[in-house]
């Protein structure tokens, strides 16, 4: 009888263990839970998801925010209101004012924020997509092949970032879709070798080994078994990574390499207003918005992204646990 009741427990397990997941998930101790208390007990975690929410709403609601006028060829050109030198200050008419040559800020501010979400989203995917590739490879294998990635990587990290991107944006040509194409070419070390390093001690586990014992080929107990369990520091250093991101394409923005004068994007307001960063002959404040305001939007949106970064640390540490 005994014996006739464990053979029958795995075929009821699969119907009965998802409804009592599905009520687990719920109960006071579930990972679901548990990931809200954490959160809940660091403030600076809920002002950054806070301000991070923000600018979603601002990037999804810009149509409404700042219409875009009519007979514009794309909605990412500002519009200009003359083509004075001096910026004008904040008024009714134009909120934040405008840079010089009269491009509104107003408008470059929210649209601009688009451009921040296309710019980080876009790098950091494909930074973590070549670092998973190569990190994967070189510490699963090991030998020559992890040698021959680790020092390509190396190659590439003994040189500042800034100043390669420069380079390849340079070669490349000037336009928004170079820069980030620049940014992630100097961007995916990183997460290569962070990677490299949790498989080479999640490859040598009793898991994996039982699983290559079972007679499983290496993609499974890559794709399977290894990388979903060393995946978790790539993602709090990916958080982290899109408000560098967004600088590093501001900085290329300001050095006249990035998007094409008068394209929504908040590196490019801050190179308009260089000329002004000292205001005018006995007012050095007189033009304060052409640099506040756009260098503030970049301030918040990089602190948002840095405490949502140390929000997933906290989550998915194990010594939290």
């Amino acid at each position: 009888m005994n014996k006739k009741s464990t053979l029958t427990i795995p075929e009821t397990q699969e119907s009965s263990g998802g409804r009592e997941d599905r009520r687990r998930w719920w109960t006071r101790d579930s990972g679901f839970r548990t990931i809200l208390r954490r959160v809940k007990k660091n403030p600076l975690s809920l002002l950054g998801l806070g301000l991070i929410f923000f600018f979603v709403l601002i990037a999804v609601l810009a149509p409404v925010l700042a219409p875009v006028p009519a007979g514009s060829r794309d909605s990412y050109e500002i519009p200009q209101s003359g083509y004075s030198a001096d910026p004008v200050k904040p008024s009714r008419e134009h909120w934040f004012g405008t840079t010089e040559r009269q491009y509104d800020m107003y408008y470059g501010i929210v649209w601009g924020t688009r451009t921040a979400f296309k710019i980080g989203v876009a790098v950091v995917t494909t930074s973590l997509l070549i670092g998973i590739l190569l990190g994967s490879l070189a510490g699963y294998y090991g030998g020559w092949v992890d040698e021959v990635l680790m020092r390509f990587t190396d190659i590439i990290l003994a040189f500042p970032r800034v100043v390669l991107a420069v380079v390849i944006v340079a070669v490349l040509g000037r336009s928004l879709i170079n820069v980030m194409i620049a940014i992630a070419m100097v961007d995916w070390p990183s997460y290569a070798r962070l990677l490299r390093g949790d498989i080479l001690s999640i490859k040598e586990r009793e898991f994996v080994l039982a699983a290559r014992a079972l007679g499983a080929n290496d993609g499974r107990i890559l794709f399977r078994h290894v990388i979903p369990n060393a995946i978790y520091p790539l993602l709090v250093l990916g958080s982290l990574d899109i408000g560098n991101i967004v600088i590093y394409a501001a900085a290329l923005s300001f050095l006249g390499l990035g998007a094409p004068e008068g394209y929504a994007d908040w590196g490019q307001l801050i190179s308009l207003s260089r000329n002004w960063i000292l205001g005018s002959s006995g007012s050095p404040f007189e033009y304060w918005h052409t640099v506040m305001i756009p260098g503030g939007t970049i301030f918040l949106f990089v602190l948002g992204w840095n405490l949502l970064g140390d929000a997933f640390r906290d989550i998915l540490d194990p010594r939290q646990k």
